[in-house]
C-alpha cells in the first residue's frame, strides 16, 4: 500500500527564454512523493510538469485531479494506461516515482551503462531567440563547451534577421565543424512555408522541427514530400493519444522525424508507441525534454539511454542548466554529452 502527497514547485529560469510562442521566465512542476507504508523510508518522486499552451493536460482542472490521484493513489497506479490519454504529465510522474519504489532508490529507475558512468548520451546545446548578437554568442558558448550539434529556435525574429544569423554560422562553420538544427515551433504560415524552407536550406540544416502550426495536416504532408528540409513533427503529435490516431497519423505525414517529451505524450507508455510506429515506417527519432526539472530530465535521460537505437541519434536533454532553483542531480554535461555521476544522488531534501 502506498501513501502519495503532491508539492508544487516554481522553477525559475536564469535569463528569460524566448520562443516563436512566448518569453518564459518562470515554470511550475509538480512532484508527486510516493512512500510504502510497510516501508516508509522507501520514498519516490515524479515530476509532472505540463507547459502552458502546449500541453493537454495544462488547464484549470489539473491540481484538482492530482489532488484525487494523491487521495486515492492505491486506486489510480493500476489505471496509468488510462490516465496518460488526459493527463500526460501526471502519467509520467507516476510511472517514474513507481520505478524508483521498486528499485528501491532515490535516482535509479533504468539501470544501464549510462547509470553505471560507463556511457553518455549525444545532446543538442539549445539556443534560444533573442538578438543576432546574443545569438552568436549563445552558439560560440556551446561550441566551446564541446557541443557539435545545436538548436536554435526560429520564428519571433525577423525572417532576415534569422537568415543573417545562420550565414553567419555557416560563414564561421562549416556542416562538419557544426550541425544545425531549427525550431520553428509553428511559427510559418502555410502559404510561406515551402519559400522560407528553400532560403533556410542554403545553410545545410539537419532538420527543421513543426515549421507550420499542428493540425494542419494534409499541408504538413505536402511540405514533407516536397524534401526542402528535413521535418520533424514535434506539436503535432501532442493530441494524438490512441494508437489507431498515431499510426494514422505518421502514414499520413510521412515525415522524416519525429519528436518526443515523455511529459507530453503519455509517460514512456505512450512514446513507446510512437517508437514502435516509427520503427515499423522506419523513421528516426530522438527525444527530447519539456523543460521539466533534473527530477523529470534523470528520469527521461535513464529511459532514453537504455532504447536499443537510442545512441543513433542527438537528443534534446540539455536543459537542466536553465534554472537558478534546479534540484541537485547525478546529471552532469561534459563535451556535448549527457553523464550521470554514480558517485551523486538527486536531493530531495531541497523540496520537502
Amino acid at each position: 500500500m502506498l501513501t502519495a502527497t503532491y508539492i508544487k514547485y516554481k522553477l525559475q529560469f536564469k535569463v528569460p527564454s524566448a520562443t516563436s510562442r512566448s518569453v518564459l521566465t518562470e515554470k511550475y512542476s509538480y512532484f508527486i512523493i510516493l512512500k510504502e507504508l510497510d516501508n516508509p523510508s522507501n520514498i519516490a518522486i515524479g515530476e509532472a510538469g505540463p507547459l502552458d499552451g502546449l500541453s493537454i493536460d495544462a488547464h484549470v482542472h489539473f491540481e484538482f485531479f492530482l489532488e484525487q490521484v494523491c487521495k486515492n493513489i492505491n486506486e489510480f497506479i493500476n489505471q496509468i494506461a488510462t490516465i496518460r490519454f488526459k493527463y500526460p504529465s501526471i502519467a509520467f510522474a507516476l510511472e517514474s516515482a513507481l520505478l524508483l519504489l521498486k528499485n528501491q532508490s532515490t535516482s535509479i529507475l533504468f539501470p544501464s551503462t549510462f547509470t553505471e558512468g560507463k556511457s553518455s548520451i549525444p545532446i543538442n546545446g539549445l539556443i534560444w531567440i533573442g538578438s543576432i548578437e546574443s545569438m552568436k554568442k549563445q552558439i560560440e558558448e556551446k561550441l566551446a563547451v564541446g557541443y557539435q550539434v545545436v538548436k536554435l529556435k526560429i520564428g519571433a525574429n525577423t525572417f532576415e534577421e534569422e537568415l543573417a544569423i545562420l550565414k553567419w554560422i555557416r560563414t564561421t562553420y562549416k556542416e562538419n565543424d557544426l550541425v544545425l538544427r531549427l525550431d520553428a515551433n509553428g511559427a510559418f504560415a502555410v502559404q510561406e512555408a515551402a519559400e522560407k524552407m528553400k532560403q533556410l536550406s542554403a545553410y545545410d540544416i539537419h532538420s527543421i522541427e513543426q515549421p507550420i502550426a499542428a493540425g494542419q495536416l494534409d499541408a504538413m504532408r505536402d511540405l514533407c514530400a516536397q524534401k526542402i528540409i528535413p521535418i520533424a513533427l514535434d506539436e503535432e503529435l501532442i493530441p494524438v493519444v490512441s494508437l489507431k490516431e498515431k499510426a494514422k497519423l505518421i502514414q499520413h505525414i510521412q515525415s522524416d522525424y519525429i519528436i518526443l517529451k515523455p511529459s507530453l505524450h503519455g509517460g514512456f507508455g505512450g512514446c513507446e508507441e510512437w517508437i514502435q510506429l516509427a520503427r515499423i515506417n522506419q523513421i528516426p527519432y530522438w527525444i527530447t525534454s519539456a523543460l521539466e526539472s533534473n527530477i523529470g530530465l534523470n528520469a527521461i535521460a535513464q529511459w532514453t539511454a537504455q532504447l536499443k537505437d537510442s545512441s543513433a541519434m542527438t537528443h534534446g536533454l540539455g536543459t537542466g542548466q536553465l534554472y537558478t532553483n534546479n534540484i541537485d542531480s547525478p546529471l552532469y554535461i561534459e563535451q556535448g554529452h549527457l553523464y550521470f555521476d554514480t558517485t551523486q544522488s538527486i536531493d530531495y531534501t531541497t523540496i520537502m
